[in-house]
């Protein structure tokens, strides 16, 4: 349906002093910072996790050496969505109009419409992924889960109890990212890199994040946290989280939380002979999502 004169009444008449509505700031490319960026040409992607081997054995005298198989353990696949809106404007109504071009009116705020949605699917699989929710990683679990499947059992990238964000909770979430292990039980050198926090968790982080000295006792004690540089990133807001008390730590665990782009965004404009409307369209392909469950850790609070 075309936007035609009935909707613009106010801008066909004189004495009109302003429009408003249409120039909020907003906030953009949050998702940058929780995901890495990759093209794709294809209309899904796959990513397989291998599992190498496990421990060596002590090879008695004589004896013949034990072998070892390696294995492929789960698929994480990436579909890419089309987003896609439009608008249409009647040959009248960009007639009648005293105030101002419609067209470069709407095609911003179409602009704003796409940019908003990439920020709220982006910010889906935290969203989602908490225990019992239903987005799931490639290996068939909740993104974020205390029993995520292994060769050699499992492991975990959520609080075994969980927590909400204070000086006790960001430390055992430190100590369980230290302690995650691969596909085979062993050990691997994973490291915190930043805390993405709702806005509501803005002014405790930045408390825990800076401060020198413990915060909120009365003790001499240094900051741990602060003074051994544990989230070298430190912490950024995201304001499309849902869940107020949840916090989420990327790791620099390589292959975690992915944004595959198959089409950019684009937009086209064209006029119908017929009736003389204007159509705008923006369009462009991609999708969130996760390969390594262990390059992210969440606590979805108390």
């Amino acid at each position: 349906m075309a936007i035609s004169r009935n909707q613009l009444v106010k801008e066909l008449e004189p004495g009109l002093n302003a429009l408003f509505g249409l120039e909020y700031k907003q906030y953009e490319q949050e998702h940058a910072e929780i995901y890495t960026t990759e093209s794709s040409d294809r209309a899904f992607e796959e990513e397989v996790m291998l599992s190498g081997f496990s421990q060596a054995q002590v090879k008695p005298e004589g004896a013949g050496v034990t072998y070892d198989s390696a294995q492929e353990t789960f698929t994480a696949r990436y579909t890419h969505e089309t987003i896609a809106l439009g608008f249409a404007i009647t040959e009248e109504a960009i007639e009648d109009n005293l105030y101002d071009r419609l067209a470069s009116r709407y095609t911003k705020a179409l602009a704003r419409s796409m940019a908003q949605t990439k920020q709220v699917k982006a910010a889906a699989p935290l969203n989602n992924g908490l225990p019992g929710l239903t987005f799931t990683s490639g290996d068939g679990v909740s993104l974020f889960n205390t029993a995520h499947p292994t060769i050699a059992g499992t492991f975990s990238n959520t609080l075994a109890t969980a927590a909400d964000l204070n000086e006790t909770s960001l430390e055992q979430s430190m100590i369980d990212i230290a302690a995650l292990t691969d596909e085979r039980g062993l050990k691997i050198a994973a490291k915190a890199v930043k805390m993405i926090i709702p806005s509501a968790l803005q002014f405790t982080a930045e408390r825990l994040m800076k401060s020198s000295q413990r915060v909120g006792t009365a003790d001499n004690d240094i900051n741990a946290l602060v003074s051994m540089g544990m989230v070298p990133g430190g912490y950024t807001v995201n304001h499309y989280l849902t869940d107020t008390d949840a916090f989420y730590i990327t790791t620099d665990v390589p292959n975690g939380m992915k944004h595959m782009e198959r089409a950019p965004l684009t937009t086209k404009m064209e006029g119908d002979f017929d009736t003389g409307n204007v159509r705008y369209k923006a369009r462009e392909r991609y999708v969130f999502g996760v390969s390594d469950p262990r390059g992210i850790f969440a606590s979805p609070g108390a």
